[in-house]
């Protein structure tokens, strides 16, 4: 059996922030809110803050020339985002779900953190979370087959609640079925198709469209390594 790609809960690298360094960003944050698909700050925009997320999804994403978006990550409860490089916004980040966060302002940061060199290490840690999603989105789309990225996205997702201390087995899915294919890099056609051989096979069964139950785990893990990948069975060739 392979072991899950994504790594367990105790060696997730998601730094949680203290209740304390919570409050201390909070005395130099304003409280924002963002409607479902509602921009939270472009590409290429003057990075003058950064958020971070008390409820609610957000995606991380790069427009593409073809006016289509190439997702790099998922942002979700105490994440901080806004990676800058040169005072401009590396990405763009949309709000999947309603959100609520905190907008702290860059300068307020830099002052906070010249004063407490603890805070320091935490925020950069989770600003580097940003930074790990993209290198882990790389990772998956190594992945040749599209039912391998999928396994890959829900062990994520999973991980992801764990962490959050939001239970595992059945996995929420906050994004539409286009966001994950453009996660991924296939069809929305091709996300139908693999979630539906995922359920056949008895990998997954879903209490609904937005709630996935995994039900062999050992077999997802060896679809999301490609150590075993679901295939038609072949036609005998006529002697």
């Amino acid at each position: 059996m392979a072991p899950p790609l994504w790594g367990s809960a105790s060696e997730n690298p998601r730094q949680v922030l203290t209740d304390e360094t919570r409050a201390q960003l909070a005395a130099i944050a304003s409280l924002v809110r963002f409607r479902k698909g509602e921009r939270i700050y472009g590409e290429g925009d003057r990075a003058d803050a950064v958020f971070n997320i008390i409820t609610g999804v957000v995606k991380s994403y790069r427009s593409l020339p073809n006016a289509r978006r190439h997702i790099l990550g998922f942002l979700f409860r105490d994440d901080l985002i806004g990676l800058a490089e040169e005072g401009r916004y590396v990405n763009s980040a949309e709000a999947v779900t309603a959100v609520c966060g905190y907008r702290i302002p860059v300068t307020a940061l830099d002052a906070k953190l010249r004063k407490d060199s603890g805070l320091d290490f935490q925020i950069i840690c989770k600003l580097c979370h940003e930074l790990r999603e993209a290198q882990c989105h790389a990772f998956l789309l190594s992945r040749r087959h599209a039912v391998g990225r999928l396994g890959l996205v829900l062990q994520m997702l999973e991980n992801s609640q764990i962490v959050r201390g939001e239970g595992a087995g059945e996995i929420y899915l906050p994004m539409s079925r286009s966001d994950i294919g453009n996660y991924i890099g296939i069809s929305l056609e091709a996300v139908s198709r693999s979630f539906r051989a995922l359920s056949c096979r008895g990998v997954i069964a879903f209490r609904n469209r937005r709630h996935v139950k995994i039900i062999d785990r050992a077999e997802l893990n060896n679809i999301a390594s490609e150590s075993e990948m679901l295939r038609r069975p072949r036609r005998r060739r006529a002697e």
